[in-house]
Parts: C-alpha cells; sequence; structure tokens
C-alpha cells in the first residue's frame, strides 16, 4: 500500500509542475517557452497515476499535458467574440 501512494504523490508532483511551467506565462505577461516542459512532465504523470490507479493523477495530467491547445482554443474564441 506504501508504493501505491508514492506513485500517486509522484502523480500529483508532476501536475503541480505542470501548473508552476505556465505560471511565468501569466505573471510576467510575456510569452517564455518553459510550457513546452508540460509535454515532458506531465505524460511522465499520467504514467505514474496509472501505476498509482489515481483517477486524479491521470485526469489532471492529461489536461496540463493538452492545456497549451485549450489555452489556445479559449484565446482564439476570446478573440473572435470580443475582438473581432
Amino acid at each position: 500500500m506504501k508504493i501505491h501512494k508514492r506513485w500517486v504523490m509522484l502523480s500529483i508532483i508532476c501536475f503541480l509542475l505542470g501548473i508552476i511551467v505556465w505560471l511565468p506565462n501569466f505573471i510576467l505577461d510575456y510569452g517564455y517557452g518553459y510550457w513546452m516542459l508540460t509535454f515532458i512532465i506531465n505524460p511522465i504523470g499520467i504514467v505514474f497515476g496509472v501505476f498509482g490507479k489515481s483517477k486524479f493523477g491521470i485526469i489532471s495530467n492529461v489536461i496540463m499535458t493538452l492545456s497549451f491547445f485549450i489555452f489556445m482554443f479559449l484565446g482564439y474564441l476570446y478573440s473572435a467574440n470580443f475582438n473581432g
């Protein structure tokens, strides 16, 4: 049971790292390329979530892996509705 909790914790850590690499873009309002690490970190978090059988770990890391496409969609949607 102890190893199960380690996999879940590693999955959550990968999720939090995915959030942290996005923060410079929002806080400093400049497009840094750190967000590209989400394509490396969060798939590893998905694997950890599968090993730990954690639905939260899997789903949160999938969302963070696809976060660039989600933000791009929301940005274009906002631009089309309010600036177009």
